[in-house]
């Protein structure tokens, strides 16, 4: 059985897709369709591949003449990451690429979405990204999987579904949870579930436990797995009050390490968590889902070297 973390990092990224070739003689090329991305770099990588091969006279210099820029290679330095893009470049850089009206949009929330600095600018760009229809329709898998690490009981029921007695009925799922959840919210719960494969349906028309959908699109794990930590941590801070000691067990240290011993410590407490996922795995009779989290961050700062 697989643990919530364990389970998103089975997801494989897809080498870049390429649109069909569009050959112009002197006009600029359509570009590989920018809604299958959630990358602007890669999507430039593949514009660039793609009009080199198919393209006459193409390089990053006759990029630069076409964005009105001196350095000949600035497309490079983008794609390479050593350059970043402006709101006002994004959309100069987009139509270069031959892309119009949303396609615009669509290549500036991606830009926002990649220089975005804080947890919450990062959710915004992507509630942007979200919002284009041909995005949903391109990513909607990965749009489960945002889903799946936005609410912190999606896992509790993924996890409740190796009870004996789980029932795939969302009013008995929602009662059982704690706190509850109304009943709709457990219904596209277990759609989502079912849609990643992380709860599947048998022969005999029991829901239990399977194996994660291997995606083959493009996603945003960083993203998406610091939404889910965010959700778990609320729902820890709030124990400390919904629930007796006798039924939690909420502790912390203060450690000063220096990096070989914190990289010793990183390395135990993710054996632990291996040992624990394997133990769970024996248990004959799962009865009740918890939560336990593992937290690691600096109270100082280190030492200039």
């Amino acid at each position: 059985m697989l643990g919530n973390q364990e389970v998103y990092s089975l997801s494989i990224r897809r080498s870049l897709a390429r649109c069909p070739a569009l050959r112009q003689s002197e006009a600029v090329a359509a570009a590989p369709d920018v809604f299958e991305f959630l990358d602007y770099r890669a999507f430039l990588a593949a514009y660039y591949a793609d009009r080199k091969e198919n393209g006459r006279g193409f390089s990053y210099r006759a990029f630069s003449r076409r964005v009105g820029l001196r350095s000949p290679n600035y497309l490079k330095l983008v794609i390479d990451g050593d350059r970043n893009l402006s709101a006002e470049m994004a959309v100069r850089f987009a139509e270069a690429c031959g892309l119009a009206g949303e396609a615009v949009a669509y290549f500036g929330a991606l830009v926002a979405l990649d220089q975005a600095k804080t947890g919450a600018e990062r959710n915004a760009a992507y509630a942007r990204l979200t919002g284009f229809r041909r995005h949903r329709s391109a990513h909607r898998l990965e749009m489960a999987h945002a889903a799946y690490h936005s609410t912190w009981y999606l896992p509790a029921i993924r996890e409740m579904a190796a009870r004996v007695d789980f029932r795939a009925d969302p009013a008995w799922i929602a009662k059982r949870l704690r706190p509850t959840i109304a009943k709709n919210d457990a219904a596209k719960a277990l759609e989502t579930l079912l849609d990643l494969g992380l709860l599947v349906r048998g022969d005999d028309g029991r829901v239990h436990q399977g194996e994660p959908l291997v995606s083959t699109g493009p996603e945003l794990p960083a993203l998406h797995i610091a939404n889910y930590h965010r959700a778990m941590m609320a729902r820890a801070a709030a124990s400390i009050d919904e629930f007796p000691s006798a039924e939690r067990d909420i502790s912390s240290l203060t450690l000063c390490l220096g990096p070989e011993a914190l990289a010793e410590v990183k390395r135990r407490v993710q054996a632990f968590r291996r040992e624990l996922l394997e133990f769970s795995a024996t248990d004959p009779e799962p009865e009740v889902v918890v939560q336990l989290n593992f937290q690691l961050f600096p109270l100082t700062s280190p030492e200039e070297r």
